[in-house]
């Protein structure tokens, strides 16, 4: 798999298009840095087109105007707050089939909340389902990134039967792969087995509640941890976290059918490796503890040592009885045999066991 980086800022290249991308946050960990790195990597390669019901375009789009970024704002229009309130998803989907030929990338944010204004899961999901047609639809690679949190809708839109084809993006803090590795004695890869490890991960992350009991609880590491300071060159407030990607391939195009999943980290404002994040030395660190054996000759109150005249008077005492009878230096050759002493119980009778028969 190629490094998290090179996925982000290639969303729209023919070779490792993924029409659907889907960045998941978690009440314990948010994937809005990831959200900005996408949104500025498609404004550089591709028209995008921003839809935010949750946060305000200001904190997704640096102060960098482009005019390949369209931007709608929705974060004001919130039904029953606001008496001109127009269901935004005919708008939305006649934005996206008018747009200008070529490769398009349409990002929301966030669809969890779209679901809230439109009171339906069953519409909302008809709806993404519509505008996954018409990015598919596009003679040019195109994307469609959902940003979301945890709902209901997540599960129908990770199905294969909503796209065979996924990138899947989810944010976990630090702290629960340090809570994975101490509890469970089980380290990522490549430390740790792939195997062994995933089988642990997937189910500890779906209790959600682990999470924020991690990061919020009273025993926990808090929501700052792993800041980024302004002497260190990144962005200050934006946390160390850990990114799991997962990578779905439905074939085709000499492809291979197959999922991919790794780890990455995150830190300030950009990807990294998982070996880089500071908050996560405990697990990199190694204690090499070397016990030496204590000398049994050391702190008496007597020598026990031997000098050279010593040990060679030593050397030349004869063992007594080890050659007895023998000259010194002469080998003992003693022939082979069988000694048998018999038992109590044993039968032996040297007379012919047979002379009381009449033969």
């Amino acid at each position: 798999m190629s490094s998290l980086a090179s996925i982000i800022n290639n969303l729209t290249v023919s070779r490792s298009h993924q029409p659907l991308v889907i960045l998941q946050s978690s009440n314990a960990q948010t994937s809005v840095p990831i959200l900005r790195k996408v949104i500025s990597s498609a404004t550089s390669s591709s028209a995008t087109l921003l839809f935010t019901f949750l946060y305000p375009p200001s904190s997704l789009v640096d102060g960098r105007t482009s005019p390949s970024l369209q931007v709608f704002d929705y974060t004001g229009h919130v039904p029953g707050y606001d008496t001109a309130w127009i269901d935004p998803r005919d708008e939305i989907l006649a934005t996206v089939t008018s747009a200008a030929a070529g490769s398009i990338t349409v990002i929301l944010d966030s669809i969890d909340t779209l679901v809230s204004d439109v009171s339906s899961t069953a519409q909302t999901y008809k709806f993404i389902q519509t505008l996954l047609q018409e990015i598919l639809a596009r003679s040019q690679p195109s994307v469609l990134v959902l940003h979301l949190l945890s709902h209901a809708i997540t599960a129908l839109l990770l199905q294969t039967s909503f796209s065979p084809t996924l990138l899947h993006l989810v944010a976990h803090p630090s702290s629960l792969l340090t809570h994975v590795s101490t509890t469970y004695l089980t380290l990522p890869p490549p430390a740790g087995t792939p195997e062994k490890f995933w089988s642990v991960f997937i189910p500890v992350t779906e209790r959600t509640h682990d999470s924020e009991r991690l990061v919020f609880g009273t025993d926990g590491h808090g929501s700052n941890a792993g800041v980024w300071s302004e002497s260190s060159g990144a962005q200050k407030g934006f946390r160390e976290f850990v990114v799991e990607v997962l990578v779905r391939n439905g074939g085709g195009e000499g492809r291979k059918r197959g999922v991919e999943r790794t780890l990455y980290g995150w830190k300030g404002n950009a990807p990294c490796e998982l070996a880089e994040l500071d908050s996560l030395k405990s697990l990199r660190v190694r204690k090499r503890i070397t016990e030496f054996a204590p000398n049994p000759i050391q702190n008496v109150s007597f020598n026990l040592t031997l000098t050279p005249s010593q040990e060679k008077s030593r050397s030349e005492v004869p063992l007594p009885y080890a050659h007895e009878g023998k000259p010194s230096g002469v080998p003992i050759s003693t022939p082979a045999a069988i000694l048998y002493d018999p038992d109590s119980a044993d039968d032996i009778d040297d007379d012919d066991p047979d002379e009381d028969l009449d033969i």
